[in-house]
């Protein structure tokens, strides 16, 4: 049950759930605060008997709410196996006030759908690059699945062809039409195509780097899962850092840094390892062909725009980890966690102290780091 139920009601709904309520500003997030805060705004009205003093805290509730409920975000890609169930997911946030959906097939149907749930995100669907530069116009937030989805037997760098010129083209309508909107990039192989972006808002004089974001959260959710299974822990209540890159063995779960601290053989710890480095092929083999991880991978984009926005909105103490421009190790780019603010990227919190198989792991993970980056950023560089 959310603490805060009596203010959201005041607003007309109670969001109990706890992935709804997850980065909503009058949520568990807020709830010691809003008591403080309903108190020093009640003593304001002082009209005992008057019908002013009961609607003070409902007020408080209202004037803590409203500020942060103005998110402008786009999806590219809408229509999407991913594409379609994150977009519910945000039309879904009490953060996200307009949502503009884009692909090249679909979108009118997947806004109209979505326009009939009874939340306050207005939702327009754009559809084909003639319409590009509207969707993407004031926007605060610009989140990419488009692209090719995986199939059994391919590998992340095998979607390079297809998605590469996708995300070069998308990136370059946002670096023309939002430049200083946070770009989050889903489409695989995300250890490419972040360079490409990049690359792409150097090219048009808009590059900023705290406002690139590749999204590997998927990876975290993923080791908070696994490990909460093995250990038989609350899944929500475990926070496993994973660092490096977003495909094989550039995925590195520091176990050795989880919350709550756990502790595996090292036989378990490395067979644990090894599945969440390879869970999407475990679930690319289990669609036998039928797409890739979709449903979790919306769910993990979600929550990555949810804790930016949150950051934005003034938030304190956000912390996520992504795959971004980095001078952590000899890699460019590298995920490690963040603290988010305002302005994107506030600070990069860096590997931290770790054991040495997961030394081990990063050494092994640069070549491949190193040279999928440069194939991104040399396709971008020619790209036209």
């Amino acid at each position: 049950m959310c603490p805060s139920r009596e203010a959201q009601k005041s607003l007309g709904r109670c969001y109990d759930d706890p992935f709804v309520c997850l980065g909503n500003p009058i949520c568990v997030e807020l709830d010691k605060k809003l008591g403080n805060r309903t108190k020093s705004k009640e003593s304001v009205v002082k009209s005992p008997g008057s019908l002013l003093q009961p609607l003070a805290k409902h007020l408080s509730a209202f004037l803590l709410f409203f500020p942060q409920n103005n998110a402008k975000v786009a999806v590219l890609g809408a229509s999407g196996g991913i594409g379609q169930p994150l977009s519910l997911l945000l039309k879904n946030s009490p953060l996200v006030s307009r949502l503009s959906l884009y692909d090249i097939a679909h979108t009118p149907g997947v806004a109209a759908d979505l326009s009939h749930i009874e939340t306050r995100a207005t939702v327009k669907g754009f559809l084909g690059p003639e319409q590009l530069p509207e969707c993407l116009k004031g926007c605060d937030v610009v989140v990419i699945p488009a692209g090719v989805p995986r199939k059994p037997g391919m590998t992340r760098d095998d979607l390079f062809n297809t998605n590469a010129s996708i995300v070069a083209t998308l990136t370059t309508a946002c670096a023309k039409h939002c430049p200083e909107a946070m770009i989050c990039i889903i489409s695989n192989p995300v250890n490419s195509t972040i360079p490409i972006t990049s690359e792409v808002f150097k090219k048009h004089g808009v590059y900023n780097p705290n406002r690139i974001f590749g999204v590997t959260t998927l990876d975290i959710v993923r080791a908070n899962t696994f490990v909460a299974e093995l250990k038989g822990l609350d899944p929500a209540r475990v926070s496993v850092p994973v660092i490096g890159g977003h495909a094989g063995k550039t995925i590195i779960p520091l176990i050795s840094q989880c919350t709550p601290k756990v502790d595996f053989p090292q036989d378990q710890l490395e067979k644990l390892t090894g599945r969440i480095q390879e869970a999407g092929t475990e679930v690319v083999k289990a669609k036998a062909g039928a797409g890739s991880a979709t449903l979790s991978m919306a769910y993990a984009g979600a929550r990555f725009v949810f804790s930016l926005v949150d950051a934005m909105n003034g938030k304190e103490g956000v912390i996520e980890c992504s795959f971004v421009r980095s001078e952590e190790t000899e890699s460019p780019y590298f995920s490690t966690p963040l603290l988010l603010g305002k302005n994107g990227i506030e600070k990069n919190l860096g590997i931290g102290k770790i054991t040495p198989f997961e030394e081990k792991m990063v050494a092994e993970a640069m070549s491949e780091l190193k040279a999928s980056i440069k194939k991104g950023e040399d396709f971008a560089k020619n790209f036209k």
